[in-house]
């Protein structure tokens, strides 16, 4: 496996790599969860796939991506539209609660990381936590070339467990909660964007 980080204005250099995430989160968010978002028979594609919008895949020995996440500064701003959370916050989307934080960050020092999605071969948790790993890497290899020094994300709560074992200091900034969707519980969680700190070995966790 691989790690291959890109945005919207060097995203030809990698192929078919971006459609084929989009087409990855379409199969996970929209199919499997039955996320309420914008999609069509092919790809799930939203307002933050814009020119502030970094990728980080993971791709296997033959080329084809089985994970990948979405993360972006939270100065970021496309239109009427800057990152995901802050746009929760001030009641632009009505799908995420609007008190997920005690405050709207919006700082070139904070990341804000979204649509993480793994194919669904992807079974082995020791390969989850490695295609974890290595898209985490290169989010933090971005986000530090542009100045940042912290991510935040609206994850999965295994994302939190996964994190902490892989050794990149996770913790909660707000409360879980119930997604009405898909019935699983998300939290914002932050880490430090820097080389992470290695904990041991890896319990034993369930799929999201």
């Amino acid at each position: 496996m691989k790690n291959i980080t890109f945005e919207l204005s060097n995203v030809h250099l990698h192929g078919p790599a971006f459609f084929d995430y989009l087409s990855l989160r379409k199969q996970f968010f929209v199919d499997e969860l039955h996320w309420q978002i914008p999609h069509n028979a092919d790809v799930e594609m939203d307002q933050y796939d814009n020119p502030m919008a970094r990728y980080s895949l993971v791709l296997d020995d033959n080329g084809k991506v089985i994970a990948g996440a979405r993360g972006m500064s939270t100065t970021a701003r496309w239109g009427d539209h800057t990152y995901m959370l802050k746009d929760a916050m001030t009641g632009k989307l009505g799908t995420i609660p609007d008190n997920l934080l005690d405050e709207v960050i919006e700082s070139p020092k904070v990341w804000e990381c979204t649509r993480l999605v793994m194919a669904p071969e992807v079974k082995s948790m020791r390969v989850r936590l490695e295609c974890l790993d290595l898209i985490v890497g290169g989010l933090i290899d971005m986000a530090t070339a542009e100045g940042a020094e912290r991510m935040m994300s609206l994850s999965n709560l295994w994302v939190l467990r996964a994190l902490k074992r892989l050794g990149y200091g996770a913790e909660f900034l707000g409360a879980p909660y119930e997604n009405g969707d898909d019935g699983h519980k998300y939290a914002v969680i932050g880490i430090p964007a820097r080389q992470k700190q290695p904990t041991g070995d890896v319990p034993h966790m369930t799929a999201a």
